[in-house]
């Protein structure tokens, strides 16, 4: 390969490189319940989620889930897992700060 074609290449890697970054695609972060009707999460002093760019994994909302018992049947349970304020939480940011994902709530150390 000769040195122009290598210092090309370089600079398509320098400029993808630079274009992830530049773009932000994924991150995790904390992030504290604010409140809960509407919810909004507060990721430090400058920025606070609301709702819309929120999106909730089933560790932290509620949701009803089917088994079936033998004796029983089928049945609906209804798991309480949502989110309280002041809870810390762990997110992920994606699609470049536009939507978060919240994977999980964080135990307060004791």
């Amino acid at each position: 390969m000769s040195l122009d074609m290598n210092g090309f290449l370089a600079n398509v890697k320098r400029a993808a490189a630079e274009t992830v970054a530049a773009g932000k695609p994924f991150a995790f972060c904390l992030g504290r319940v604010a409140g809960t009707e509407p919810l909004r999460v507060q990721v430090d002093q400058k920025l606070t989620l609301s709702a819309p760019q929120l999106i909730l994994t089933n560790a932290v909302r509620d949701y009803i889930v089917r088994v079936e018992i033998t004796s029983e049947g089928e049945k609906e349970l209804f798991v309480h897992m949502a989110l309280k304020e002041g809870e810390q939480v762990l997110l992920l940011r994606c699609d470049g700060g536009q939507k978060y994902i919240i994977l999980d709530r964080l135990e307060a150390p004791q």
